[in-house]
Parts: structure tokens; C-alpha cells; sequence
């Protein structure tokens, strides 16, 4: 399936929870499949920290370009692109097409950088509306995402509830722990302590602050798994060979990566200094933070649900410790207390948080399934 990417301008302010506001500014977005006459067999991806717009298909020009989810939309996948109208949007603040801080502040003429606003899950998901209205779309058959992505569905279930038919949560929760704070808290020290941050204004010094990014991943990795793939895939193994081919058990040293897991993670942080954007990585880890339907419902998340009216399907995976079942089981527990209609399914899956990207028969089986009884109600 070859996708092609596409921008929609927008003149008019976005108002931003923050207080402030955004003018002049792109989304970048993919589109796959083929809307239908009424317009209602659209489905729309919201996706997490690292992701894109490029959620299925490849680019012609590209022979290795396969979009992040593409194992799970396209012809004939569990997400059926020959049934449904997929849409991928790229989040504003995001360092891949859609306006963000590497972009021009059209009210000062100079790049945003650390002056780009605060974002949070609802400004997204109204710069998603926005798009949607534009495309000629006023209801979505459903909403899907996974990790932060699935806070977005979330939202827009709450946000926009006469809008949504159908949201598929997956690998979520409905707020993050104070452990997942500090872990992005953590990250951010990492960025921000880079001597080449120069307080988000590294574009105008020329500089990335790329060691600050290169911790920032790697810390964010190891909660992305889960230790029996980390075991079962490093376990204690060692590099083995120095620089000079010599075999040796231990380099007896503090600086050189000795066991195969210290080499993954660095090269894993290496890879991701060399595309992603400092700034984004705040912006996208504050709104992690920030996001909490329940706060103004004094905690209360059954309260707080109360505005969603659409079914739900909430998929969890027994292994996430970073987004762990019983945060699901959270959100499924307020939804029928408000008597709406969820299905849930407990993944037991090795992999960790990254599960819900990966091929797993029995997950893949429950979103087929789920979205063959969408697609009946499409066409009936």
C-alpha cells in the first residue's frame, strides 16, 4: 500500500488549555483507504510519543518506509483499509510535519523553539477535530490509539462524544502514575542539563542537544520493555570482543559498554539523537503529565466518564508495567458504572508496553474482530 503525505494549513487561532493560542499553522496527516458516500466509515489514529502520521503503508521513493502501525492497518488487517477510511494525523508540537517548535513563530518572524506552548491531549484532539471538519467528516466510526494514543481516544470520547461511534483503547490509562512522571521527569533533566540545550534555543546556536536526547531514550526503552525480553533476549551476555577483535570476559572498565544490553540501549539513544527533536520530546512528555480527565471531577473517574457514549473496546497487556492492566481495568470499571457498552481483553503477552505495536495473534484476533462488527454497523 503506498501512502502519500499531506498538510492542511490553518489560518484561524487555535485556543490552547494553557491560555494561549496557536495561529498559522500545518497538520501533517496520511490517509489510507477510501471514504465512503456518507462519510461514516472513518477511523481515526492517534498516536504516541514517538510515532507520526505514518501509521500504515510505505512510501514509493522508500523501499524500508513502513509505518509504525502497519502490521495492524492496511488491506485485508485487522484494521481493513478496504472497508474502512483510516486517518493518521501528526500531533501539533511534533518534530515530523505538523507545526512545532523547529517552526517559524508567525508573530515574531523567528523560530519557536522553547517558546513553542504547552500542548495537552485536549488541544490535540481539538486540532484533530479541526482536520476532521475540514476532510467533511462530523462522526468517526471509532477513535483508535494505543499508549498516549490511547489517552487521545480517550479524550475525544469526552471531548467531542457525539462525534465518536466507537473507541479502541489500547496499552493505556487514564492518568500516569507519580512513577511514570518521574520517569519523564527523569528524561527532561537529561535534555535540559545537555550543555548544547542552550534553554530550548539550540537552533540558533547551531547545536543538538544530542547526549541529553541520547538518556532521554534509553530510559524510556527500558520501561518500554518488559525484564523477561530483556532477560531472554541479553540476559548477562557480554560484547565479548574489545575494539581490537581480542576475546575477553570483562573490560574492567567504566566507560566502554561491556554486557550486550549496555550496547542496545546506546545504540538505541544514538539512533534517536539523530531524528528526534529535543523540544517535542518536552512538549510530548508534559502532556503525558497533565493528562487527567478525573481532576476536575475532583478524582472521581466514573464521574468523570460519565460524558462518553460510545462503546468502547480496552485491550492491556499482562507484562506492561509501564501502563499495567489495572490501569484499563480503571477505565472499564467507571465505564459500566456508567452502563455503556466495553469489551476488554488482558493480553498475556512477554513483550512489555511495546506489545501493543507488535504481532500477537490473540490481540490482533480482538481487534479484527472487534472492527468486522464496526464495519456490519457501517454498512447496515
Amino acid at each position: 500500500m503506498n501512502v502519500t503525505p499531506q498538510s492542511m494549513h490553518f489560518a484561524d487561532r487555535l485556543p490552547l488549555q494553557s491560555g494561549a493560542s496557536l495561529r498559522d499553522y500545518s497538520l501533517k496527516y496520511e490517509t489510507y483507504g477510501t471514504l465512503n458516500a456518507d462519510h461514516s466509515n472513518a477511523v481515526l489514529i492517534c498516536h504516541a510519543l514517538n510515532a507520526s502520521h505514518h501509521v500504515a503503508g510505505v512510501y514509493e521513493d522508500q523501499a524500508k518506509s513502513e509505518g509504525w502501525w502497519d502490521n495492524m492497518i492496511g488491506p485485508g488487517k485487522p484494521l481493513d483499509t478496504d472497508q474502512f477510511f483510516v486517518i493518521g494525523v501528526n500531533n501539533l508540537g511534533s518534530c515530523f510535519g505538523s507545526t512545532g517548535p523547529m517552526h517559524v513563530n508567525p508573530d515574531t518572524g523567528r523560530i519557536y523553539g522553547a517558546d513553542f506552548p504547552v500542548v495537552t491531549v485536549e488541544d490535540w484532539v481539538n486540532a484533530q477535530a479541526r482536520l476532521l471538519d475540514a476532510l467533511g467528516i462530523e462522526t468517526l466510526a471509532a477513535v483508535m490509539g494505543g499508549s498516549l494514543g490511547g489517552m487521545q481516544a480517550l479524550s475525544w470520547t469526552l471531548q467531542y462524544p457525539n462525534r465518536v461511534r466507537h473507541a479502541v483503547v489500547v496499552a493505556s490509562a487514564p492518568n500516569l502514575t507519580a512513577e511514570n512522571i518521574a520517569f519523564n521527569e527523569v528524561a527532561r533533566r537529561a535534555i535540559t542539563t545537555d550543555p548544547d540545550f542552550h534553554e530550548g534555543h539550540f537552533y540558533a546556536h547551531g547545536t543538538v542537544p544530542k547526549r541529553g536526547l541520547r538518556i532521554a531514550r534509553m530510559i524510556g526503552h527500558i520501561t518500554y520493555l518488559s525484564d523477561d525480553v530483556m532477560n531472554e533476549k541479553f540476559g548477562r551476555q557480554l560484547i565479548a570482543a574489545t575494539k581490537d577483535g581480542t576475546q575477553r570476559d570483562y573490560f574492567y572498565s567504566t566507560l566502554e559498554a561491556e554486557f550486550q544490553i549496555e550496547s542496545y540501549l546506546r545504540y538505541q539513544g544514538d539512533k534517536f539523537a539523530e531524528y528526534f527533536d529535543a523540544n517535542t520530546y518536552l512538549l510530548i512528555t508534559r502532556a503525558l503529565d497533565y493528562f487527567d480527565p478525573a481532576r476536575t471531577y475532583g478524582g472521581d473517574l466514573s464521574h468523570a466518564l460519565a460524558r462518553a457514549t460510545c462503546k468502547f473496546l480496552l485491550v492491556s497487556f499482562t507484562t506492561d508495567w509501564r501502563f499495567a492492566p489495572k490501569r484499563s481495568r480503571e477505565i472499564v470499571k467507571a465505564l459500566l458504572d456508567n452502563r455503556r457498552d466495553v469489551s476488554y481483553a488482558e493480553i498475556d503477552a512477554p513483550h512489555g508496553h511495546d506489545a501493543f505495536l507488535l504481532d500477537d495473534a490473540r490481540y490482533t484476533g480482538v481487534v479484527r474482530s472487534y472492527f468486522d462488527s464496526v464495519a456490519q454497523e457501517v454498512s447496515a
